[in-house]
């Protein structure tokens, strides 16, 4: 459906995630080898906190475009200026919804970012119903079409700024208890990453169980040694933590996938796994 990436670590250009590598999100926007779609040209969107000026992360910036990724010159400015040490990006395969600027990823509301890939199955059936469990005072914050914008909107609601994977978790379970009552068989199909600008979380879950594909970087000190001649690690500090859809590089040992029916959390001390509603039988 999309491909999406999220950094967390010293900052750095994020044009040498979004850009430079092999498989970089650029050119997975083109050629995309574990995606549902190889080509996910229907719009894109970079969102960044500013370098920390001692007063925490700041409010994001977001900029985004229908423009294919790879066409787009701006994006190539932009990304090649913009330094931050925590950044999310997405490329857009619409589903549906039209191709709009309100349509394209990363969602921004305060100092949260938030993007998704997937689709909640039969959404226009019990949109009405998931969109009068908003707050009232989000119902008009949603811009766009999106099923992604409504499970952000909702995930708020449901305690996101307190706990995300509680949030996560209460809004699943939900959107599973609509879709069923509208007889859908397999509501929800999701990568998920979410933000407040100091750590990143991300979950990997469908009711299917067969989610889509979802990786972590390895350790950079280790990768180091691994690969101690390859002069791209030099750019990364040891924080450097990134979450992707699909790896950036084909370097054995670079990338880890993600478990189906997980969440990994990332932080100043690294990643943390969890389960995120496994199945208990």
């Amino acid at each position: 459906m999309c491909r999406w990436l999220a950094y967390r670590g010293g900052p750095i250009p994020t044009s040498e995630l979004v850009l430079h590598p092999k498989h970089s999100l650029v050119a997975q926007s083109l050629d995309s080898t574990l995606g549902a779609e190889p080509v996910n040209g229907d719009g894109f969107g970079l969102g960044w906190y500013p370098v920390a000026s001692g007063a925490g992360p700041g409010t994001p910036a977001v900029f985004r475009s229908i423009e294919p990724a790879w066409h787009d010159a701006n994006l190539r400015e932009v990304s090649q200026a913009v330094v931050s040490p925590l950044f999310f990006s997405h490329v857009r395969a619409a589903a549906g919804p039209p191709i709009q600027q309100t349509n394209c990823h990363p969602f921004r509301h305060e100092n949260w970012l938030f993007m998704h890939n997937g689709y909640l199955n039969g959404f226009d059936r019990y949109r009405r119903e998931a969109m009068l469990r908003l707050d009232a005072a989000h119902f008009p914050l949603v811009q766009g079409t999106t099923d992604s914008e409504v499970l952000f909107h909702l995930a708020l609601a449901n305690g996101l700024r307190d706990d995300p994977p509680a949030a996560l978790a209460t809004t699943v379970s939900l959107i599973e208890e609509l879709g069923r009552a509208h007889d859908v068989t397999y509501p929800v199909q999701m990568t998920v990453a979410v933000t407040n600008g100091s750590t990143i979380w991300a979950f990997r879950y469908s009711t299917e169980g067969r989610s889509r594909s979802l990786f972590h970087s390895a350790d950079v000190t280790a990768l180091r040694q691994m690969y101690p001649d390859l002069e791209r690690l030099a750019l990364l500090a040891p924080d450097a933590h990134v979450v992707v859809s699909e790896p950036l590089t084909d370097l054995p040992g670079a990338f880890v996938e993600v478990p189906e029916s997980s969440s990994v959390m990332i932080d100043a001390a690294g990643y943390h796994h969890q389960p995120f509603l496994a199945p208990t039988g």
